[in-house]
C-alpha cells in the first residue's frame, strides 16, 4: 500500500484547502450578515431618534405649525387671482391691444395656465432636493418681476410672454404647499391643513370673490395694467411676511442640514452616494412617471382636470355673458363671479368638517388605522354636486332667467369643485411618497386643461348654446365623476399594493 500513501496525502490536503476555504466563506458571510444588521439597526435608530426629534416639523408646536401652513397659503393665494383677476378686464384689454380674434383674446388670460402645467414639474422635484423654502421665496421675487412686466407691456406678444413667466414662476407654491401639510401634519389630522393651504388658491382661484370683483372696478375706475401692479404689491406683501418667518420643512433636507451642524453622524445627507445631477433627473422625471404609470394618479387628475378646465371656461365667457345679455357694467361684472366664490368658500369649510368626520370614522372601523380610500366618500359626495350645477347654470342662462339664477348654478358647481378637490388633494398625498411630485403630476394636467378649454369654449357655446354645452360638460363630468371614485373606495388598496410608485 505504499504507493498510495502519496494518493492519501493529496486527498488529505485537498480536503483541508476545501475546509479552509469554506471556513473563510462562512466567516465573510457573517461578517456580512452581521454589517447588514448593524447597518439595518443604525438605521432603525436614526429613525426613532428622527421621529422624537424636536427639529422633526412634525414635532413642532401646533402655532409654529399653522403659521407655515399660513404662510404658505398666503404665498398661494396670490398667483392664482392672479391668472384670472384680469377676466372682466379682457374687453378693454382687446381694445387697447387691437385684439379681434376671440382665440387670442382668450389666451391672454389662459396662457398662465399653461406655464403652471410645466412650471410644478420643475419647482417640485427641487423642493424634494434642496428644500421648500428657497424654492417659494424665489419664485414668489420672480412673480413680483413678471407681473410688472405684463403691467407695462408694449404689445398683445409682450403680454403673453410676461404673462406665461409670470405663471411659471407662480406655480412654485402650487408646487409646494401640498408637499409642506405632508411634511408638517400626519394623516389623521391633515385634512384642516390642507382645507387652509387649499383655502388660498381656491377662494381665489380666478379671484372667486376677491379677484374679479377688484378687477373689474380697477379696470372701470383706473385701468386694466393696475390689476397687475395690484398683484405684484400683493405679492410684496405676503414675500415681506413669508421670508422672515418661513422654515424649512422637508425631512430629509432638515436632516441634512442638521448634520451638517453637528459632529455626530446621526444624521446622514438624503442620497448621499448619488450625484447632484442624477438625483436632479430622477426627481424632474418623477412627476410623469406618477402621472403616466399609476393609474389612480392618472384618472384622480383627470377627474380634476375636467372641473378645473370647466371652471376656466366660465371665465372666459361670464364677461360676454352678463355684459351682452344681462347689461351689467365692467365693474358690476365682477359680481358674477360672487357664486364661485360662495360656493367654493362654503364648501372649504364642510368639505374638510365632513372629511375628517368620515375619515375619523372609517380610521375607527379599521383598528384607528386610515387608508387613502377613506378620503374618496368625500369625493364621491362632491362629485354629485358638479353636474347638477352645470345643468343649472346653463340652461338658467339659456333660458334667460333672472341674473341670480345662473350664479346660483355657478354656485353649485363650485361647491361640488371644491368638495371634490379637497380629497383628491388629500389622497394623492397619502397615497404616494412623494407628495409634492404626485401632486405636481395632478397639476400639470389639470393646468393643461384648464388652457385648453377656454381656447374652444365661446365656439362651443355658439354652437350648441348654453344649455347644450354645459349640458355636454356636465355629461362628462358624471361619467367621470361618479363610477370612478366608487371603483377606487373598493378596488384602490388592491391596485396600489401592486404599484411600487404607491406607499
Amino acid at each position: 500500500m505504499p504507493e498510495d500513501e502519496p494518493h492519501t496525502i493529496v486527498d488529505s490536503d485537498s480536503e483541508s484547502k476545501v475546509f479552509s476555504n469554506q471556513a473563510k466563506i462562512e466567516k465573510t458571510q457573517t461578517v456580512e450578515v452581521i454589517q447588514v444588521a448593524a447597518h439595518t439597526a443604525k438605521e432603525d435608530n436614526t429613525a426613532a431618534l428622527w421621529e422624537s426629534d424636536p427639529v422633526n416639523p412634525r414635532n413642532w408646536s401646533p402655532g409654529k405649525k399653522w403659521l407655515m401652513t399660513s404662510v404658505v397659503a398666503a404665498y398661494n393665494f396670490v398667483p392664482p387671482t392672479a391668472s384670472s383677476m384680469m377676466g372682466p378686464a379682457l374687453p378693454q384689454i382687446a381694445l387697447h391691444y387691437g385684439i379681434t380674434n376671440d382665440t387670442l383674446l382668450s389666451m391672454t388670460l389662459s396662457v398662465f395656465l399653461i406655464s403652471f402645467a410645466f412650471g410644478p414639474l420643475i419647482f417640485a422635484p427641487l423642493s424634494e432636493v434642496y428644500g421648500r423654502t428657497w424654492v417659494l421665496h424665489a419664485g414668489n421675487l420672480a412673480f413680483i418681476a413678471f407681473s410688472l412686466g405684463c403691467a407695462f407691456s408694449p404689445n398683445t406678444n409682450t403680454l403673453i410672454g410676461f404673462r406665461f413667466l409670470s405663471g411659471l414662476a407662480g406655480s412654485a407654491p402650487i408646487a409646494c404647499g401640498g408637499g409642506t401639510v405632508s411634511d408638517l401634519f400626519p394623516p389623521e389630522s391633515r385634512a384642516s391643513a390642507m382645507a387652509l393651504y387649499t383655502l388660498g388658491p381656491l377662494v381665489s382661484l380666478a379671484s372667486h370673490i376677491f379677484g374679479p370683483i377688484a378687477g373689474g372696478f380697477i379696470t372701470q375706475t383706473i385701468g386694466f395694467k393696475w390689476i397687475f401692479v395690484t398683484i405684484a404689491a400683493l405679492a410684496g406683501i405676503f414675500g415681506a411676511v413669508g421670508i422672515p418667518f418661513l422654515r424649512e420643512t422637508y425631512g430629509p433636507v432638515v436632516q441634512q442640514r442638521q448634520g451638517r451642524r453637528q459632529s455626530s453622524n446621526t444624521y446622514a445627507s438624503p442620497n448621499s452616494t448619488q450625484s447632484i445631477s442624477s438625483m436632479i433627473w430622477e426627481n424632474f422625471s418623477r412627476p410623469l412617471i406618477l402621472l403616466t404609470r399609476s393609474f389612480l394618479c392618472f384618472i384622480l387628475s383627470l377627474y380634476m382636470s375636467l372641473i378645473y378646465g370647466i371652471y376656466y371656461l366660465m371665465f372666459t365667457t361670464f364677461s360676454a355673458l352678463y355684459l351682452n345679455v344681462y347689461h351689467f357694467n365692467t365693474g358690476t361684472s365682477g359680481l358674477a363671479y360672487l357664486g364661485l366664490g360662495i360656493g367654493f368658500f362654503l364648501a372649504t369649510l364642510i368639505g374638510a368638517y365632513v372629511g375628517n368626520v368620515i375619515y375619523a370614522k372609517l380610521s375607527a372601523r379599521n383598528g384607528g388605522v386610515g387608508t387613502p380610500e377613506m378620503r374618496i366618500p368625500a369625493l364621491i359626495f362632491g362629485s354629485f354636486f358638479t353636474p347638477v350645477g352645470l345643468f343649472w347654470y346653463g340652461w338658467s342662462a339659456e333660458a334667460r332667467l333672472h341674473w341670480i339664477m345662473p350664479i346660483i348654478g355657478t354656485a353649485i358647481f363650485a361647491f361640488g369643485f371644491m368638495t371634490a378637490f379637497l380629497p383628491i388633494q388629500l389622497y394623492l398625498v397619502d397615497a404616494f411618497t412623494y407628495a409634492a411630485s404626485a401632486l405636481a403630476a395632478a397639476s400639470v394636467l389639470r393646468s393643461i386643461f384648464g388652457f385648453i378649454f377656454p381656447l374652444f369654449g365661446q365656439q362651443m357655446f355658439d354652437a350648441l348654446g348654453d344649455g347644450g354645452g354645459n349640458s355636454l360638460l356636465g355629461g362628462l363630468a358624471i361619467v367621470l365623476g361618479i363610477p370612478f371614485p366608487i371603483w377606487i373606495y373598493y378596488k384602490g388598496a388592491e391596485i396600489r399594493a401592486r404599484n411600487p410608485l404607491n406607499k
